[in-house]
């Protein structure tokens, strides 16, 4: 029939081909998930920053000058 007839594949061979399939997937997430965390966190800190610079400007603009006069 066919010369090239290759041997079946067994249960124990697509086993240990997908698991190092999988920890190299976990490698490179485990790599980007640290990425992604810090841009993230550097994000919500320069977010927070800004609330509340424009808080102190706006609370500026709007607290009333109050002057105290004896009579």
């Amino acid at each position: 029939m066919n010369d090239d007839a290759e041997a079946p594949v067994s249960r124990d061979d697509l086993q240990s081909t997908l698991e190092s399939f999988q920890q190299s997937l976990r490698g490179q997430i485990d790599d980007r998930r640290q990425t992604i965390v810090t841009v993230a966190v550097v994000i919500a800190v320069g977010m927070a920053a800004i609330a509340y610079l424009l808080g102190r400007r706006s609370g500026r603009r709007k607290s009333a000058i109050i002057d105290i006069r004896r009579l």
